[in-house]
């Protein structure tokens, strides 16, 4: 096994998996206690238009992502907040447009038709250098934003009447945790593609809640857990042949299971001894 570290493209995917873990389990923390998966979910299939269009104009198609999801990301924040359409419809009609764009943008580029599977549903071995840079940079301002204002996002995601009554900026605020988890779902692309994505940002998360309720805590375990799975799903579909964003999932939802088993038996125990 050792043998793989000589090759750079797997001390890429393991430095990526790090990473990966690192910023989905911080803003998957926040998006699962706030309860905006379908956000997410949105968020995620809306990158596709950023991508097409990336392939259309010539660019880096995480880069158009990046752009398109955020420009979403605001859209259905502010389409939820300060129209009269409802989040659930803002999120649809943002997630039917993203898919559409990219669908017209990547007919319309000429030549040959380019690959997504890398983009629908990852591939981590295929990881650059210029990658990592880049999700480095973002999993460090995720890290330094929530070390900054922990108190406040957590007086805005619980009780964002006393924020505001703290004279705390509500929307300024999600405004841009929303941004953040645009960024975050998009560097991570590679990683799980964008049908898996939203996966590696709940189901840490949920597995550690199954334990801790501490918000603090569900993100450490949620990183240790996530790290864990992608680690082991790393592997595996090395081994096997298989692809290996699906595989990271697949393995992140086994812990799951093992975890929930795990305690079953042990809430059944202790109540067997009392």
């Amino acid at each position: 096994m050792f043998e793989l570290f000589s090759y750079h493209f797997f001390t890429n995917a393991i430095f990526a998996a790090v990473l990966t873990s690192i910023s989905c389990g911080i803003i998957g923390t926040y998006i699962v206690s706030k309860r905006l998966v379908f956000i997410s979910g949105g968020i995620t299939h809306t990158s596709f238009g950023g991508i097409g269009m990336g392939y259309f104009f010539g660019l880096n198609p995480l880069i158009g992502a990046a752009i398109f999801s955020i420009l979403s990301a605001l859209g259905i924040e502010f389409m939820s907040k300060k129209t009269e359409v409802r989040e659930d419809s803002a999120i649809a009609i943002m997630w039917s447009f993203g898919m559409a764009v990219g669908i017209i943008f990547i007919f319309l580029t000429p030549g040959y038709a380019p690959n997504l599977i890398t983009y629908l549903f990852g591939s981590i071995l295929t990881v650059t250098k210029l990658d990592l840079m880049i999700s480095f940079g973002v999993t460090m301002i995720v890290i330094i934003f929530f070390l900054m204002f922990y108190k406040t996002i957590l007086f805005v995601s619980f009780d964002p009447d006393f924020a505001k009554a703290r004279q705390i900026n509500v929307d300024l605020m999600n405004y841009a945790l929303i941004t953040l988890v645009a960024l975050t779902i998009v560097i991570n692309i590679k990683v799980a593609g964008i049908i898996l994505i939203i996966s590696l940002l709940t189901i840490p998360q949920a597995s550690a809640n199954l334990f801790y309720k501490d918000f603090n805590k569900i993100i450490l375990y949620s990183i240790i857990i996530g790290l864990t799975g992608s680690l082991m799903g790393l592997l595996l579909s090395y081994y096997i042949n298989i692809p290996s964003g699906a595989t990271i999932i697949f393995t992140l939802v086994l812990i799951f299971l093992i975890l929930r088993l795990f305690r079953t038996i042990k809430i059944r125990y202790l109540s067997d001894l009392n």
